[in-house]
């Protein structure tokens, strides 16, 4: 114990060093954080802080950023934990549903005791407890056409974890009207995507599928294996991490397709389309 706290302060003085190092000396000096809250943040993300690729400024663009996760079931679940556990700033949390008994073996931000909580507020209260430092502001309201320039308004990045076509369609047109980075998913049985877009830059997700397909089946219907949907909104986090911290290589002008009943990945690549309604004119 005494080596790890000893490897934390030596980390914090390293920090503080280099950001003293890199400070214009035209700036005004900047007040220096608590000692104690110092180390204790440095302690919290020192699993992702020793890693070659990150940096404290890495840590310090998730600690600004503001991101807005889209439904709070199979995907919203994981993808909220991670990122409240690595150190997103503001996580805005919108969901109109309430917790059912059939969500459970899934979603695993909600226990038992949930059930007929509005989903938002019992996401909010796990992640509250996951990382007080992070503030969560739960939206009880389904997202649609009417309201999602609204609801992403202000956010740095937007990752789309809902179970309809109709909301991913709202969300990306939303996004790409404000150019706002999209990290989109969905999972169905043991399969699923993921794409990341940054709208006006890269191909959005009306231009991959410009149109929803006719008859696809609802998870009650066809079912979904909560593993599953776990691994597919553990890539969607991953990626989300990607493009807010700028580290490693986003999944851009592509989504990846995965067969989980046979851990098969391919990846696709798609190309912006001139005449897409939503990204078009971005």
């Amino acid at each position: 114990m005494n080596s790890r706290r000893s490897f934390l302060r030596e980390l914090t003085g390293a920090v503080r060093n280099v950001a003293a190092a890199t400070q214009s000396t035209t700036e005004p000096a900047r007040e220096v954080p608590d000692p104690e809250l110092a180390e204790a943040e440095l302690e919290r993300y020192s699993r992702q802080l020793v890693m070659p690729e990150w940096s404290e400024a890495a840590q310090r663009a998730l600690a600004a950023a503001s991101v807005l996760v889209v439904g709070a079931g199979a995907l919203g679940s994981p993808v909220a934990l991670y990122l409240a556990g690595a150190g997103v700033g503001r996580l805005g949390i919108v969901d109109g549903d309430d917790v059912e008994l059939s969500n459970l073996h899934r979603q695993i931000l909600h226990f038992t005791p949930d059930i007929g909580v509005p989903k938002a507020h019992s996401a909010a209260a796990k992640l509250g407890f996951l990382n007080p430092q992070v503030v969560v502001e739960p939206y009880q309201v389904r997202l649609d056409a009417a309201n999602a320039a609204g609801l992403i308004e202000g956010a740095d990045l937007v990752v789309d974890c809902s179970d309809s076509f109709a909301t991913r369609y709202a969300v990306n047109a939303a996004c790409c009207a404000a150019r706002i980075p999209l990290v989109e998913a969905g999972v169905l049985g043991t399969s699923g995507l993921v794409m990341g877009i940054r709208p006006g830059e890269t191909a959005c997700y009306r231009c991959a599928f410009p149109e929803a397909p006719p008859s696809a089946p609802t998870c009650a219907q066809a079912g979904v294996l909560g593993p599953a949907a776990g691994t597919i909104g553990s890539l969607q986090a991953l990626e989300a991490l990607k493009l807010l911290a700028g580290v490693g290589e986003p999944l851009l002008d592509a989504f990846l397709q995965a067969d989980l009943a046979t851990l098969t990945f391919l990846r696709v690549a798609v190309q912006r389309r001139a005449d897409c309604p939503d990204c078009g004119a971005a």
